[in-house]
């Protein structure tokens, strides 16, 4: 193996950059992976956001207000601290108060590709990342699905994870003080990659990437830090682990796309496990 197959991480720091969208009381900014793309508005009260003729399911994550969000005929009241999925569609996102809203989608969303902030890290093919194939369609179809964080949260585990049928978000739980560096949780994928977004706080991401023959393609460590909103995009086969460096409140979620089969095939992992059929067996 030769590291000319793996890529660099890469960021989009959001808070040192323009939006890549402003208009009606939205400010939006757009980081993206091999097969999703991730949207950060800052946005005013009344303000909407609208998808027309979305080809497949995405992610509303409201951190801290309200919304409305309409698909086709239906709707429903989001609650701040709350993960709705979309169904595919012309839908909307109309909010009560001024807040941020995360979406994130599949890269059907062609239209945001474009955009992103680190569109030029992925100007030249991924034959590394796993290609994007839908799970199953649920039995009951597509629909709006609503998930009130608090109803979600273990006493044991820091993880909160939701799937579709093309995308899995793990929405930690906000960490109150610096991560202790004693108790870290290097790890690496074989092909996959992994979003991590910060929507609060000061965070590192440690990279550590493997060795070849070769010693003119090894790369040396890496401590990317960076502050929120950011997103940072890891390679497979890279070993990473993540901590805030700040107290007081830090936040991150983890994107990844197709969903996770070691995450989905452990029963009591998924928070939704029930709304979605897994794939069956080849």
């Amino acid at each position: 193996m030769s590291t000319s197959t793996i890529r660099p991480a890469s960021v989009a720091r959001h808070h040192d950059e323009p939006p890549a969208q402003e208009a009606d009381g939205v400010r939006t900014w757009v980081g993206r992976g091999a097969n999703f793309i991730v949207t950060v508005s800052e946005v005013k009260p009344g303000a909407t956001l609208a998808r027309q003729g979305q080809p497949d399911e995405y992610f509303v994550f409201l951190p801290d207000a309200g919304a409305t969000i309409h698909a086709g005929d239906a709707s429903i009241e989001a609650g701040a601290e709350s993960v709705t999925i979309v169904p595919p569609g012309d839908s909307r996102v109309v909010m009560k108060a001024a807040g941020q809203v995360v979406r994130v989608f599949s890269h059907q969303a062609a239209d945001l590709l474009a955009v992103a902030g680190n569109a030029a890290d992925y100007a030249q093919p991924t034959p590394e990342v796993a290609p994007l194939v839908p799970w199953p369609t649920p039995a009951d179809g597509f629909r709006l699905r609503h998930y009130p964080l608090v109803q979600h949260t273990q006493a044991d585990s820091n993880m909160r994870i939701f799937r579709s049928t093309n995308l899995m978000v793990n929405v930690m739980t906000p960490r109150m003080v610096a991560r202790d560096v004693r108790k870290l949780s290097p790890h690496s994928h074989a092909d996959f990659e992994q979003g991590s977004l910060a929507i609060r706080g000061d965070w590192v991401h440690h990279m550590r990437y493997p060795w070849t023959p070769d010693m003119n393609d090894w790369r040396e460590d890496e401590a990317i830090r960076v502050g929120s909103p950011s997103l940072t995009v890891i390679p497979p086969k890279v070993i990473h682990t993540s901590r805030n460096t700040n107290d007081g409140g830090a936040w991150l979620l983890d994107i990844f796309a197709p969903p996770r089969m070691d995450f989905a095939g452990k029963p009591g992992k998924v928070a939704n496990e029930h709304d979605y059929p897994l794939p069956t067996a080849s």
